[in-house]
């Protein structure tokens, strides 16, 4: 592939791989480690891409970078760094921190479902796993999030003494 094609790619798609990277990873550094990789296996020149499917290569690549980043015996064994990231308010942040608070094949789901706006399908396609499946996910991870958000707002409707204000 040639390097102007390359960047064009980097340049329209770049953010995306490294969004879906982040959430499946948790920071900042290994979703921009696995954003390169992706364009690096990209310019070996192995690859042919079919037009209007680039993006979904793309992710597809990141999300399988990504399942193997997670099984690899390292990254079981060290510790994850605090990311802190700037929101608009506090309700933003308490999202955010519930979404990358679920196992990453939910967090992975909900990401492309919201962040980035893909179907049920397509997102069956990028991870390779049935519609049903994703389905699942997504009800359970709706579920857990629920149940997360649910509870922090029972704990702001109680003072600092456990009774109701």
């Amino acid at each position: 592939m040639d390097a102007e094609k390359l960047a064009d790619l980097f340049r329209k798609y770049g953010d995306d791989v490294f969004r879906l990277a982040y959430s499946y990873l948790g920071n900042r550094a290994d979703g921009e480690d696995v954003c390169q990789s992706v364009f690096l296996k990209l310019a070996e020149g192995k690859t042919v891409l079919l037009p209007g499917r680039e993006k979904s290569w793309l992710l597809t690549c990141a999300a399988n970078l990504c399942k193997s980043q997670l099984r690899s015996f390292w990254r079981r064994n060290v510790g994850e760094l605090d990311e802190s990231l700037p929101f608009r308010d506090q309700s933003d942040r308490e999202l955010w921190d519930a979404v990358m608070a679920l196992p990453p094949k939910y967090r992975a789901v909900i990401h492309l479902y919201y962040w980035e706006g893909y179907g049920q399908g397509e997102i069956g396609d990028i991870l390779k796993l049935s519609r049903t499946a994703v389905q699942t996910r997504m009800a359970r991870a709706r579920d857990m999030l629920r149940k997360e958000l649910s509870d922090d707002e029972q704990l702001l409707a109680h003072d600092g003494t456990g009774h109701n204000e």
